[in-house]
């Protein structure tokens, strides 16, 4: 685990313009990226091989440009791009700068639409690992390579946490560090086949549509599953707690009695076994009835009906 913890930060760093990455922004999303609280003592400064600290704030590859050439990378979005043009016979010109596109059901598709997104997917852009001193937005179609530059450093973030999601208020938090200095909000709604935007309570969430499949994560991790198992516990407890009321209040008197012929009254912890015993162990990802699921969640207005 702390081996794919330390490619994780490794590979932010690879993104970012110089090198350079504020602390602030990995802490904020250190739940999403499955980082242990004591990252910055327990990943970056034991690797002092790979990471250095500038000042408190600061983490920094250690030797950039020999870095870069012994850990050459490539996003997530590569093994897609592979995948459609061995299996689909594409062209390198269809899959070269392609991303996974997954309109929901729905979806209004207007006129000269489809046409607008062939030639984005074929538009070519700087990669999330490819170096670039400065992005050229005036020059012809820079704006678009700018933005789908921005996309794809978006989409491989997503791809490194643990539940392909996060806030989009702290990704905001990268925007200097990794040269996407664009309105992320109105990008991400831009881009409706790529990214899924949801309000949990007052906060703007984005989903990686490709990593879900009717609400469930289509490749489930180890950190993922025991967050999830943890969950079903403590919905079973709240579940089970009227139950256990009911059982506690029958049979008080019996327990009295027993307690006092015994000499010994309720340990603590005891009101968990009921739950471990009416929980069989084997609900995984979408067993969960109470999965989140993103069909049902508010696309802010996002889509439109295909009956409206």
């Amino acid at each position: 685990m702390e081996d794919v913890n330390v490619v994780k930060i490794r590979r932010i760093l690879s993104m970012s313009v110089n090198g350079k990455v504020h602390l602030h922004a990995i802490r904020l999303m250190r739940r999403e990226l499955g980082l242990p609280e004591d990252f910055r003592e327990s990943i970056i400064r034991k690797h002092n091989e790979i990471f250095r600290m500038i000042d408190l704030e600061i983490v920094e590859l250690v030797d950039w440009n020999e870095t870069e050439r012994a850990f050459s990378c490539s996003a997530e979005v590569e093994k897609w791009r592979e995948k459609e043009f061995r299996e689909k016979w594409l062209s390198e010109f269809e899959t070269k700068y392609a991303f996974p596109i997954n309109f929901p059901t729905g979806f209004k598709i207007v006129p000269g639409f489809r046409e607008r997104l062939r030639n984005w997917q074929r538009l070519s852009y700087v990669k999330p690992y490819e170096r670039v001193e400065k992005v050229r937005v005036r020059t012809c179609g820079g704006v678009e390579r700018y933005e789908k530059r921005a996309v794809g450093i978006i989409h491989e973030l997503l791809c490194l946490t643990v539940e392909k999601m996060v806030e989009v208020e702290r990704l905001a938090h990268f925007r200097k560090d990794l040269g996407i200095e664009v309105n992320l909000r109105e990008l991400l709604l831009k881009h409706p086949g790529i990214f899924y935007i949801a309000t949990r309570g007052n906060t703007l969430m984005v989903f990686l549509r490709e990593a879900y499949i009717g609400g469930c994560l289509v490749e489930p991790n180890t950190v993922c599953d025991v967050r999830r198992k943890m969950l079903e516990l403590v919905l079973l407890g709240c579940r089970n707690t009227r139950e256990l009321r009911e059982q506690e209040e029958a049979g008080e008197d019996r327990n009295d009695a027993a307690n006092d012929e015994n000499g010994g009254g309720r340990k603590d912890g005891d009101f968990v076994i009921p739950i471990l015993e009416s929980y069989s162990g084997n609900n995984h990802g979408c067993d969960f009835k109470d999965n989140v699921d993103l069909s049902r969640l508010e696309l802010s207005g996002l889509y439109e009906d295909k009956d409206s």
